[in-house]
């Protein structure tokens, strides 16, 4: 190839074959290979990759959130798997946090957004209508993410689970 490029060709093999073109342009970057660098489209992965970030934060948001409403208003219904995917959603938020901190300011818009596929999984999963839950978000982030935090009355049988 030398140190000639065609970015025509490369922007084409973005379009036939996207795994080929991110190695072929990842190879361009580590050789400083500035001029046969696909940029538009790197531009439009790199702010992909960043809105991809986001919705993963706002899907996990949604699944930990509808498992905090059944328990808190299907209490008779607990289950072990209920507290297991309320512990893991929160560990894979934690996570996601951790690596991306910039989301943090995020977390109250996503909760919010996240609250319509929370309440959509929970009348899915219970027997309970939408007119049982609250309309907007009853947890605050904080309680969201607080490994000690499970809504609604704690029962004896609940610490079975542990």
């Amino acid at each position: 190839m030398g140190n000639s490029c065609v970015t025509g060709k490369f922007s084409e093999l973005y379009e036939i074959d996207f795994y080929a073109w991110t190695i072929q342009q990842a190879k361009f970057l580590q050789e400083e290979k500035w001029s046969c660098l696909d940029i538009p489209n790197l531009v439009e992965e790199i702010e992909s990759l960043g809105r991809q970030e986001r919705r993963e934060l706002k899907n996990r948001l949604g699944i930990l959130l509808g498992h905090l409403l059944k328990w808190e208003f299907q209490p008779e219904s607990r289950a072990r798997s209920w507290l297991a995917t309320i512990r893991e959603q929160r560990f894979q938020v934690l996570e996601l946090l951790s690596e991306s901190p910039s989301l943090q300011p995020y977390l109250p818009e996503a909760l919010e957004k996240a609250y319509q596929s929370a309440l959509n999984l929970a009348v899915r999963e219970t027997s309970l209508s939408y007119k049982v839950f609250p309309q907007e978000c009853p947890y605050s982030s904080e309680q969201v993410l607080n490994s000690e935090f499970f809504p609604g009355q704690q029962s004896e049988s609940d610490e079975e689970w542990e």
